[in-house]
């Protein structure tokens, strides 16, 4: 298990040194990073101490290994937009996009399974078809269409729903604010949780159908059934729990791509995220915000990823030994 474990990092960190010279190249390399910064009546020589201010006359490898230093101590330097330091927008707004992306996966989770296994028992229904029918709307549907139908539906003609913005927040301190303690934060969380969350859950519905599906067919269902079991033992004590070993490494996985891409949520509902501060980053070309925000995603997806291969082959030893003999 430790050996497996330090292979998966030593891979981890193959990963991450690679996203950060993606980044470093479109940090130093798109745009002038002094032209950004100065004015156009800036003169000449005022842009050239800038310039060795910022260490850009250095060699490249110096630059590089400078820029993953600085890195890993959370310094992603200054906003062009903002002229603020980065690590602190992304502090402001990160509690706003984790707070939606783990709302969305619970929902997709509390929402799916239920469905999946629904669907997976009594698959000639007239209400797994219609289970099986909305998962065909959330996956084929386009998440931001997703988002304005349910504003125009919810927001707009009922008046149900607030359609833009977090709501009130409050600091339970160390920098971090939830929507979650304040009624108007909860009802504006509820339409891009949702919109959010419907693939996901359509995913994950389908999943564990066709586990279940797969699973009732094998022989030591047969035995259980032949042995007098209740339906109930059956159903959730030996084919549910089979069923879920794949539902982990998924739903780890999508964990990280609503982290992810929560860009086109958060710009529909005005959402203060990270994803909606990515977005006016790339109208303003704010290049260090851009490759802060690449670096932070690919860590989460890194370190989501390295989990669920934890929780996989401790659930599932038989992964670890075929590692081993490969």
């Amino acid at each position: 298990m430790l050996a497996f474990a330090i292979r998966r990092l030593v891979q981890a960190i193959g990963v991450m040194l690679v996203v950060a010279l993606i980044s470093f190249i479109m940090f130093r390399f798109v745009g002038d990073p002094v032209n950004q910064l100065v004015g156009v009546d800036t003169s000449p020589e005022d842009r050239a101490a800038l310039r060795e201010a910022l260490g850009l006359n250095d060699p490249v490898l110096l630059q590089f290994g400078r820029f993953i230093l600085r890195a890993a101590q959370l310094d992603f330097g200054i906003s062009y937009q903002f002229k603020q330091p980065v690590a602190a927008l992304i502090a402001s707004r990160l509690p706003a996009t984790l707070e939606l992306s783990l709302v969305s996966a619970f929902f997709a989770l509390a929402v799916g399974v239920p469905m999946g296994v629904f669907t997976g028992l009594y698959p000639r229904s007239w209400a797994s078809r219609a289970f099986l029918a909305i998962s065909l709307i959330g996956v084929s549907l386009p998440t931001f269409l997703i988002g304005i139908l349910l504003i125009f539906l919810v927001s707009v003609n009922l008046g149900w729903l607030p359609s833009f913005g977090r709501g009130a927040v409050v600091d339970i301190g160390f920098g971090w604010t939830t929507g979650l303690l304040t009624t108007s934060g909860l009802q504006s969380l509820i339409l891009p949780s949702i919109t959010l969350g419907l693939f996901q859950m359509t995913l994950i519905m389908r999943l564990v159908r066709g586990e279940m599906l797969e699973v009732l067919r094998t022989d030591y269902i047969k035995f259980a059934r032949a042995r007098g079991l209740s339906r109930r033992a059956i159903n959730f004590g030996h084919a549910l729990k089979n069923t879920l070993v794949p539902v982990i490494t998924i739903t780890g996985l999508q964990v990280g791509s609503i982290i992810a891409f929560a860009i086109i949520t958060e710009t529909v509902f005005q959402w203060p995220g990270m994803g909606l501060m990515f977005l006016q980053a790339v109208q303003s070309v704010d290049i260090p915000i851009m490759a802060a925000y690449l670096l932070l995603i690919a860590f989460l997806f890194v370190t989501i990823n390295f989990i669920v291969d934890l929780l996989y082959v401790a659930v599932d030893p038989r992964i670890r030994l075929g590692g081993a003999r490969g």
